[in-house]
């Protein structure tokens, strides 16, 4: 998304100087770069990002979390994953893994997977705390470390799909390991807003980008290697993604800002909440 991380963001402090972030723009990225900017992004930013969205997230708590999205869509009162006692459910892009911690709690049998070591580190201290344990698994999500008919649901809470560079694959794997009948629910940045600047502000309302220039947002060092990248599709292209890969697409869930809540998490605040949706939710299922 343009803009998504600015290099001189003091929330990515730490990453963007570990890094040698010095500027941004819009280049063509492959997975294989891709991936390693993601791994070493996610690795630099894991303290910063734990002190900012962690307790929103509720990464620290005992039994952990599934907040789906900064809107605070929480699984617990929308159940997209349907029942999951006794299911086998892996999260794609888990980070630290408060929403497989919570799932594990709710009786399935969760597994977590991330690019990041850095992240999952935070994971493996929470549940070194106490509370359900989850195994962790370090993997890219365009080559998924799990045999055909592995999983009853898979699910990604903002982890993976925006950052690879072939989400078709993605979506083919998750296809692949899902079982007939199967549920696979992510949830990504509403492609709608790849045409605003990532402002949580008044300048955050005035559409500066063209939605169909899908064009990845990089971040580079001073010798042009990738530091960050993020990657844009339409609606259309999530859809066709998904039905080109088996699946069957029954939700797009565009979670509304909620009236109680005024905290600001990026570009996501009240004022840009109640004029557009800054969230976008897929809800696929494997045929029988």
């Amino acid at each position: 998304m343009p803009e998504t991380v600015s290099p001189f963001d003091d929330r990515h402090a730490t990453a963007n100087a570990r890094l040698g972030t010095s500027k941004a723009g819009r280049a063509r990225v492959g997975s294989r770069e891709s991936e390693r900017a993601s791994r070493a992004w996610w690795d630099a930013d894991a303290e910063d990002y734990h002190r900012t969205h962690g307790e929103f997230l509720g990464v620290d708590s005992a039994a952990g979390e599934f907040v789906w999205c900064p809107e605070g869509l929480h699984e617990g009162d929308v159940r997209l994953l349907g029942e999951v006692v006794g299911k086998d459910v892996l999260e794609i892009g888990c980070g630290s893994a408060p929403c497989a911690r919570w799932l594990a709690g709710q009786g399935a049998r969760a597994v977590g997977l991330d690019v990041s070591i850095g992240m999952l580190a935070r994971g493996v201290a929470a549940m070194e705390r106490g509370g359900p344990r989850v195994p962790l698994v370090q993997a890219g999500a365009e080559d998924l470390p799990f045999p055909d008919n592995s999983f009853d649901v898979v699910c990604s809470a903002f982890g993976a799909v925006p950052f690879v560079a072939d989400s078709a694959r993605v979506m083919r794997e998750v296809a692949r390991v899902l079982r007939p009948g199967g549920r696979w629910v992510f949830a990504v940045n509403h492609p709608m807003r790849w045409i605003f600047p990532d402002d949580p502000g008044e300048r955050g309302l005035v559409a500066m980008f063209p939605y169909f220039d899908r064009t990845p947002y990089v971040e580079v060092d001073d010798d042009g290697v990738p530091t960050y990248v993020e990657h844009h599709r339409t609606v259309g292209d999530r859809l066709r993604e998904l039905v080109a890969a088996g699946l069957e697409v029954y939700d797009i869930v565009e979670p509304e800002w909620p009236e109680h809540l005024d905290r600001e998490w990026g570009q996501w605040s009240p004022l840009r909440g109640e004029i557009f949706p800054g969230t976008a939710i897929f809800c696929s299922r494997k045929p029988a």
